[in-house]
């Protein structure tokens, strides 16, 4: 399918390695030209070599630490005028309830909830002045159903989502389109982060408590990043426009819900 974007520009956050760089991947191959952004430059240049390499397409790697201020400015400046946005950004750690004090939910909520607003504030203005643009943010399935050890991605994500359902109708008469997707367990290093954890709670090996996490799931396997990149690149499309302040959900059916 042919998604009618080559030539648009996009900036892809958190896009050295993952889910962020499976969007990318995606978006270069239909043709779109790419800003990547990470805070280790050296993983990030070599992402960035890699599908100018394999597709062609125009690819500017800006390594800053998004989440602050004087990051996002030196991604935008870099970046210049955009079509598309992906905003992304590693989830906080897991844990319990009372591990948690203010300013690790203040962390939270800048990285996965104000980091996206800002972006969004900062470049939906143009796209809307142009008559056409894309955002997607990269979330979580826990904005389903809570995930009891990810308070803190919880919290975070379902403010972003509160945001997006009512900013995407607003945006929407003028040809921007913003949606959400909620990646489930995918085989990424958060998977990794996770499932280490598992392993030195319970005493068993990763493969184990890889093992077990994967028999919930009906699937019975792990997502890949470039599904979930084709479905970003989809949402990006000229054939998405239809699809508004929705949650789009990749978890292989772990989530038990009937909506």
């Amino acid at each position: 399918m042919d998604l009618g974007i080559t030539g648009k520009r996009a900036l892809v956050c958190a896009s050295s390695k993952g889910l962020g760089r499976g969007c990318a991947e995606a978006l270069a191959a239909a043709g779109v030209d790419l800003v990547l952004n990470a805070r280790g430059a050296e993983a990030l240049e070599a992402t960035a070599e890699a599908i100018r390499a394999d597709h062609g397409v125009q690819v500017t790697a800006v390594a800053a630490d998004i989440t602050s201020e004087d990051g996002r400015a030196s991604v935008l400046a870099e970046a210049g005028d955009l079509d598309i946005l992906v905003t992304n950004a590693g989830g906080p750690p897991p844990g319990l309830w009372s591990d948690w004090a203010r300013e690790d939910f203040i962390a939270a909520l800048d990285a996965n909830m104000l980091t996206p607003i800002a972006l969004m504030t900062e470049l939906m203005p143009k796209m809307i002045d142009k008559g056409w643009g894309r955002v997607v943010n990269i979330t979580s399935q826990s904005v389903k159903a809570p995930i009891p050890q990810l308070g803190l991605s919880n919290a975070a994500r379902t403010g972003l989502t509160g945001y997006v359902a009512g900013t995407a109708r607003q945006v929407a008469p003028f040809g921007v389109v913003v949606n959400n997707m909620l990646p489930g367990i995918h085989a990424t290093d958060r998977a990794i982060q996770l499932d280490g954890g598992v392993s030195q709670k319970e005493g068993i090996s990763l493969e184990e408590a890889k093992a077990r996490r994967e028999a919930t799931i009906p699937a019975r396997r792990y997502g890949t990043a470039a599904e979930f990149g084709a479905m970003c690149a989809f949402l990006c499309s000229q054939h998405a426009g239809f699809i508004v302040g929705q949650n789009i959900l990749l978890d292989g059916g772990g989530t038990n819900a009937t909506i």
